[in-house]
């Protein structure tokens, strides 16, 4: 805010000037080199989508995957399907249903299973009777 200020940053050095003026810059770009091939990267058409098969599910989950791919919850509901009924849910099945290909589907029906949970009745649980605690002497 001082006059002072303002008037030493707005005054020109005339020395300095004089040695900017000698000052010269030269910039390059390095040669552009073209790889053999350099198109293979680049994308060749849109990717299809298709919507998913999530039922009641739905909000879950997201709402289009790439064909040849699931979700993971129609990962879960397929296997779980398998499963309950495999005699209707086969691979070839599977398959068709969710765009994918066999060999996937059998490789992912070998390898994963869902779990089962198992709950007990309370008639068959053993209470654990409860002894008198050992007192030491």
């Amino acid at each position: 805010d001082s006059p002072e200020i303002k008037e030493e940053v707005l005054r020109k050095d005339d020395t300095f000037l004089t040695l900017l003026k000698d000052v010269y810059v030269e910039s390059r770009d390095p040669p552009m080199r073209v790889k053999n091939g350099g198109g293979e990267h680049l994308p060749s058409k849109q990717e299809e989508k298709r919507l998913t098969k999530l039922g009641h599910l739905e909000a879950l989950d997201v709402k289009k995957v790439p064909k040849g791919k699931i979700s993971l919850v129609e990962a879960l509901t397929l296997l779980n399907n398998h499963k309950l009924q495999p005699q209707i849910w086969t691979a070839e099945k599977i398959a068709a249903e969710y765009s994918l290909e066999l060999k996937e589907v059998n490789s992912l029906l070998e390898f994963f299973i869902p779990f089962t949970v198992h709950q007990f009745p309370k008639e068959t649980k053993k209470a654990i009777t409860s002894h008198e605690p050992k007192k030491l002497t």
